[in-house]
């Protein structure tokens, strides 16, 4: 994970929201995304 940028790590993200990929997967994203202390649009999150 740390060789993604803020930017892809984001837009990773929210991919793996739209396309519906594993739950577990997305968790991950998420937790490196809070571990970085990002800020995400509120409208990805609540999909």
């Amino acid at each position: 994970m740390a060789m993604l940028t803020d930017e892809m790590l984001l837009d990773s993200y929210q991919m793996a929201i739209e396309l519906k990929l594993e739950c577990d997967f997305i968790a991950l994203l998420l937790a490196e995304i809070h571990k970085r202390n990002l800020e995400m649009n509120t409208a990805v999150v609540l999909h």
